[in-house]
């Protein structure tokens, strides 16, 4: 055992508030495996070390090399009138940091495909954004699919983990990645269709590499926002939602654009109707009084009027619910479930508790796993699997 690592859970442990025999009891150990361990004895298995570096607020990368947790930095881009929360969107991000840093110490963080790049040589942000739409469009229909779908596409095509999670009050959503994640996170809201937008919005900020820092986004206001980086972002997700040659084919097709084709369309395009007047005028498709009059329309009303009330509601209870990263979940379960670290880490992604996972997801213990098999091992022999 590494004299380091050793020093370093001895620091963990002569900081607790109680006894050493105390401490050993708290994380599933005897007082004499303890006092063996740390006199390098005995070998701290993977176990010990994850259940250390939780009693002791740390991670198991710290106990292993002293490499401090990764904490996201954040951007200060919020906006909108309602006061965001940075801080606390700062502790939801650094939820899934964590997350991400046990995947990547069992070595199992997801391998992230090539992603289209901004066109550097377009001198405007606009038509960055545009270009780069076009560039996601060869790749997938974005306007074709349901926000569900649209999140599986970002998933698989780009390696975005998209998140539906509680956020603080006044943020809508936010952006983030490193070199091992790109992580998407978007607020439960009946609002749909602008949750949907700023799904859009934030691919663009991963797409550009803006979110090296967490970019926390307190209200996505297209045609309002002074930072260029936005309006990249806005119009990138005008563009992908609404795209130019579909869009005017459609209301082509509609011949007159009256209210009703107009909430055929807004049904069709999954946006709302502001977002859709705006993009006709940006087509010359509507005059400036058409476009004021039909913004003043309401999603819900477009898609009662249009027959289609019950997708509405569909979408908007889709957008309510809680969602989490499948893959990333799904690693961390099945790190579970081979042995190589506890349900905590999954339950701290989940945010819920972990004696409760625990009866949801693994009534007995399986094979492999379990305080109780990992000390029947000769600890003495081998390398342990380290993890969180």
């Amino acid at each position: 055992m590494d004299p380091h690592v050793i020093t370093r859970v001895r620091t963990v442990v002569d900081a607790a508030a109680m006894t050493k025999a105390a401490f050993a009891r708290s994380v599933g150990l005897t007082p004499d495996k303890l006092s063996k361990s740390l006199s390098g004895v005995r070998r701290f298995t993977s176990l010990d070390l994850a259940l250390i570096a939780e009693a002791g607020g740390t991670t198991v990368d710290w106990l292993l090399t002293g490499t401090e947790p990764l904490r996201p930095a954040l951007a200060a881009r919020t906006r909108g009138d309602t006061a965001a929360d940075p801080v606390g969107a700062q502790e939801v991000a650094a939820r899934f940091a964590a997350a991400y840093e046990v995947l990547e110490l069992l070595g199992r963080s997801a391998e992230l495909p090539p992603v289209p790049e901004v066109d550097a040589a377009a001198d405007r942000y606009a038509a960055q954004g545009e270009r780069l739409a076009a560039g996601v469009l060869e790749l997938l229909p974005a306007a074709e699919l349901g926000t569900d779908e649209l999140i599986a596409a970002m998933e698989d095509r780009f390696g975005v983990d998209v998140a539906i999670t509680a956020l603080p009050q006044g943020v809508d959503g936010l952006a983030w990645q490193a070199d091992s994640f790109r992580l998407v996170l978007l607020a439960p809201t009946d609002l749909w269709t602008r949750q949907r937008f700023t799904l859009a919005h934030e691919l663009c900020h991963i797409l550009a590499k803006d979110a090296r820092s967490v970019v926390v986004e307190s209200r996505v206001a297209p045609g309002r926002q002074k930072d260029l980086a936005e309006v990249r972002a806005n119009v990138f997700a005008s563009h992908l939602l609404m795209p130019a040659r579909e869009l005017t084919e459609a209301a082509a097709a509609e011949g007159e654009l009256t209210d009703t084709s107009f909430e055929r369309l807004v049904v069709r395009f999954r946006v709302s109707p502001s977002a859709l007047a705006a993009r006709l005028h940006q087509l010359g498709l509507v005059d400036a009084g058409h476009r004021k009059r039909l913004r003043a329309l309401t999603t819900e009303a477009c898609h009662l009027l249009a027959g289609a009330g019950d997708a509405y509601q569909k979408q908007a209870s889709r957008a309510s619910a809680e969602r989490f990263p499948p893959r990333v979940a799904s690693e961390l379960y099945k790190a579970y479930l081979a042995g190589e670290t506890t349900l905590r880490p999954l339950a701290a992604l989940l945010d819920t508790d972990v004696e409760r996972l625990h009866e949801l997801l693994a009534p007995e213990p399986p094979p492999g796993n379990g305080i109780e098999h990992l000390e029947q091992q000769d600890a003495e022999e081998g390398d342990p699997v380290f993890q969180p």
